[in-house]
Formats: structure tokens, C-alpha cells, sequence
């Protein structure tokens, strides 16, 4: 398998800027704006339970793309009650099967970054079939540089996968 940066070459390493120390305050802290998922900013939820909440992105380029938030305010996997993360795995395995039940998804990558938002967050994105070159750490590249398909087709993708979830 070839994996390939969505760019043509040749691609130019650049130095890191200088640090920013403190870091600025990530949205749901103390001084860094209103959090997403709290405030009803974020996409509404495609499917929930006692611990989680599954949404479409407000755009994005691969239907099928959802996120996870945890119902609870906290900030990382670790701050998770031991009842959501007891929940987390089994939930994320069946998201797995339901995306997977899509012919055109080959494999479903699960990313979790943590510098936006000060609630805990977890995204899935598909790797369509046959794409080879969006394996591994290219796929959120290729999903940021291909062109946005309209949110509610977003969404219908995203309930097609909670419905799944239901089965």
C-alpha cells in the first residue's frame, strides 16, 4: 500500500514557530470561549445514550465521517467516569462494524485530537474503498484538502450509520 500527501512535491519542511507559553485557552475552558457540544453549536447528535452523543461534522468531504462526545464535560479519556470509559471501546467497536457495513468503506480510522475543544471528543473517519493513498495518517490530509459534498449529505451518511448502530 502507497500512501501519498494530497500536495505535488516537492513539499518544503519549515521550522516550528516559537512557543506559546501559556497555551491560548481551548473552547469549554475558563477564558476560551463557549464549548461546542455544551452549547448546542455543534451539529445535533444522529444518536445518543447514557454516556455518549454521535454527530456529523458541520462539513466534510467523506460521508460517513462522525465524532463522538462524551456526554460528561470533561476534557480527556483519562477525566471519563469508569462507566463511560467502560462504554467507550464497546461503542467504538460497533461504529467500526456499522461504517464498515458501507461496500464503499475499506477501513475505519479513529483519531482523537485535543486541541480545540475542552470536551472530550473522538472522531471516526471512512477510508473509501480503493484509496489507497489516503491509508494510515494521510487520511485526515486527503479529507481536509478533497472538496466539501453538502452537510446534508453529511448527515443523511452519519444517520445511515446510527441507524446501524440500532441493529
Amino acid at each position: 500500500m502507497s500512501m501519498k500527501a494530497p500536495y505535488r512535491e516537492p513539499l518544503v519542511p519549515v521550522e516550528p514557530g516559537p512557543r506559546v507559553v501559556p497555551e491560548p485557552r481551548r473552547r469549554g475552558e475558563d477564558g476560551g470561549g463557549e464549548c461546542g457540544v455544551c452549547t448546542g453549536f455543534a451539529a445535533d447528535a444522529v444518536w445518543s445514550d447514557e454516556h455518549f452523543s454521535l454527530h456529523p461534522p458541520r462539513t466534510c468531504s467523506l460521508p460517513g465521517t462522525v465524532w463522538i462526545a462524551s456526554r460528561e464535560h470533561v476534557d480527556s479519556f483519562r477525566d471519563l467516569s469508569p462507566e463511560a470509559q467502560a462504554a467507550f471501546g464497546p461503542l467504538v467497536a460497533r461504529l467500526e462494524d456499522a461504517m464498515l457495513a458501507d461496500p464503499d468503506v475499506a477501513r475505519v480510522h479513529l483519531y482523537r485530537w485535543g486541541d480545540g475543544g475542552a470536551h472530550f471528543h473522538a472522531w471516526l473517519m471512512p477510508r473509501p474503498l480503493g484509496m489507497v493513498e489516503a491509508s494510515g495518517m494521510m487520511l485526515p490530509l486527503w479529507e481536509d484538502v478533497l472538496p466539501n459534498v453538502p452537510d446534508d449529505e453529511c448527515r443523511a451518511a452519519a444517520e445511515k450509520v446510527a441507524a446501524r448502530l440500532e441493529v
